[in-house]
């Protein structure tokens, strides 16, 4: 089953769920590479008709223990706590702070300097970019959106013929939620709609092309004008990357584009990257170059002081002894949390998650592998309870984790409660209980025998992967000592749609990851597996259509993103960046179940090893 951000449904309201009872109808690009299929109801509607957990089964195999031989972890505790590093807050401040200054003198001179230009609205939108993909964009929040409204109201916006320039501009607007259209491409196409060929040798411009089209809605009249915008650069890229040499800057972002286009990457991952790629840009920013590498070490030394904490909190209780069935990943569940909200200033709230998703873990592995059926039917009535007295009734096994789960959720609503005054210990439980019911369908379809198909997989899978559970405690998390209230928490139910399709990308990211080596340990079928069981198709075409769904999703997800009123940022922001880490964590793989590969690279690039600065101000 997947690794573990696992099953909760959120605060979805009934008129919701019916206004998606109806029939998609897919882009014509899409029905040809679907071959004309249609996707099953469950991308419109959460709920089934069928009841899967009900049906009659014949023949159950006999119950028996499994195991699933997880590694052990590679972290452990006196690793962890060797971490440092000689960067702090303290002792760098003041360079901060004049770097900072510094970028947005520059960020203010872009945009007022011969306003209204080509050349003028260019330096602004490279300038913003490299400071969103270096990842200090968070730093000048105020001042970017004061830039972009400027360029937007300038009398000559949109007038360039320059693909590179108005490819830029429209995902770079699109991305700060500022409405406009494809039309803006038109100019750039022949009288058949296609692209003109004279761009086919515009690097630069197709690649921001390519980007571009990643921000398109389902919808939209214009919406194949974004389709063939895709499919033309990316024939043409690959084209032409042949013909680039080894070490040219653009081969490689191109190559790092193809495999992942930048609207799908997770945040860190893309800042650790791009400092490198833009250290060897001729036409950089010093300042702005060292306030990405200053910013990177000094974010790692929050990580750092985070991660010791949380190992001290993993460690009293003794899971590894406790659970040695279960997963010990505390350091790759983290990687989750730091996906999620990676900004400096939201450590509680990463540190609270990352506890989620520990526990989590457990239950899902109790779930998935480890325990009986009449256990889990027990341990699920036990979460309904939700107290003390319901543990005595639990396995041994059992009764540890159900009391670590209860200690986490109570401590969780008491903060809240005495900081905002507000009682959120039902929207707490709430999520705990779908988790485990969620977690339960898909035990009995495992032990009777039953594959699903896809509609009721993913109708049960896209509230098992967790997104709901741990997107509304990261809410809750977010809100301590800041102003949540009873009218922003019943807010959260307007974000539901987006947090319904970046659960459901997670949900289909994993079980591209992880589907083979569940399938070899007999796990219950995952969204890949209930594919070619429905519709006879081969492993290869069932992989297809899943990453078909992902793009459409991804288009969901740019709709909803892109409404101005109703959806908490912060929840818009987290939802995204949710199915950016599910990409990355299981783009090769099983990331946390196997994290011996990329993961452990990446987490030591992210939390343990500095960037060097050279020619440091002190």
């Amino acid at each position: 089953m997947f690794y573990s951000l696992s099953h909760s449904l959120p605060l979805v309201s009934s008129s919701f769920v019916t206004s998606y009872q109806r029939l998609i109808h897919i882009p014509t690009a899409l029905q040809h590479r679907t071959r004309g299929k249609q996707y099953p109801s469950f991308i419109i509607s959460r709920n089934s008709s069928s009841s899967p957990s009900s049906m009659e089964i014949s023949n159950p195999p006999a119950p028996q223990r499994r195991l699933a031989q997880y590694h052990p972890t590679i972290w452990d505790h006196k690793l962890i706590d060797s971490f440092t590093t000689h960067y702090t807050y303290e002792l760098h401040a003041t360079r901060l702070e004049s770097l900072k200054q510094n970028v947005a003198k520059t960020l203010l001179a872009a945009s007022t300097s011969n306003k209204g230009s080509s050349a003028s609205t260019c330096s602004v939108l490279k300038l913003i970019d490299s400071m969103q993909r270096l990842g200090v964009a968070y730093h000048f929040e105020q001042e970017t959106d004061a830039a972009l409204l400027s360029l937007v109201s300038s009398s000559t916006h949109g007038t360039t013929d320059d693909l590179h320039t108005v490819a830029l501009q429209f995902r770079i607007l699109r991305e700060h939620g500022i409405s406009i259209s494809p039309d803006v491409f038109n100019k750039f196409r022949s009288r058949d709609g296609s692209f003109k060929d004279s761009l086919s040798k515009d690097v630069e411009g197709l690649l921001s092309l390519y980007e571009a089209s990643h921000l398109g809605m389902p919808g939209e009249e214009e919406d194949h004008v974004l389709e063939e915008a895709k499919s033309f650069s990316t024939r043409n890229l690959r084209q032409l990357m042949v013909t680039l040499e080894d070490d040219n800057l653009l081969k490689q972002l191109v190559e790092q584009s193809l495999e992942t286009p930048l609207r799908w990457r997770m945040p860190r991952i893309e800042a650790r990257n791009f400092i490198d790629i833009y250290e060897r840009d001729n036409s950089k920013n010093l300042a702005l170059l060292e306030l990405a590498k200053l910013d990177y070490n000094l974010i790692q030394s929050v990580y750092q002081m985070e991660i010791k904490e949380l190992s001290r909190w993993w460690r009293d209780l003794d899971f590894k002894n406790k659970a040695s069935f279960s997963r010990d990943r505390l350091m790759e569940n983290y990687l989750w949390a730091m996906g999620i909200n990676y900004e400096p200033r939201l450590s509680e709230c990463r540190s609270g998650l990352t506890k989620f998703v520990c526990i989590l873990t457990i239950i899902d592995d109790m779930y998935d592998v480890y325990g009986f059926l009449d256990e889990l039917e027990h341990f699920t009535q036990a979460v309904c309870r939700w107290n003390m007295e319901a543990k005595e009734e639990l396995p041994e096994y059992m009764k540890p984790v159900y009391a670590a789960m209860l200690k986490f959720g109570n401590e969780l609503a008491d903060n809240v409660f005495k900081n905002n005054g507000l009682d959120v210990l039902p929207y707490i439980k709430k999520e705990w209980v779908n988790l485990c019911k969620s977690y339960l369908v898909e035990a009995r379809w495992f032990y009777r025998g039953y594959t699903p198909t896809l509609q009721e997989y993913l109708d049960n899978a896209w509230t098992s992967v967790g997104g709901p559970g741990a997107l509304l405690h990261a809410y809750l998390l977010q809100g301590l000592g800041c102003h949540l209230t009873k009218t922003s928490l019943e807010s959260f139910k307007h974000g539901s749609q987006i947090v319904y399709w970046s659960s459901l990308m997670t949900r289909l990211s994993d079980d591209l990851g992880t589907s083979k080596a569940e399938s070899e340990r007999g796990d219950v079928a995952k969204a890949v597996e209930c594919y070619m069981e429905e519709k006879g198709t081969s492993e290869e075409e069932a992989q297809h259509y899943i990453n078909d769904l992902i793009c459409y999703s991804w288009k969901k997800m740019n709709e909803e993103s892109a409404k101005t009123s109703g959806i908490p940022k912060s929840i818009v922001k987290m939802s995204l960046n949710m199915a950016r880490t599910a990409h990355s964590i299981f783009q090769h793989g099983d990331g946390i179940g196997t994290s011996i590969g990329v993961t452990k690279d990446r987490l030591i690039s992210l939390i343990a090893n500095p960037i060097p600065i050279y020619h440091e101000h002190k």
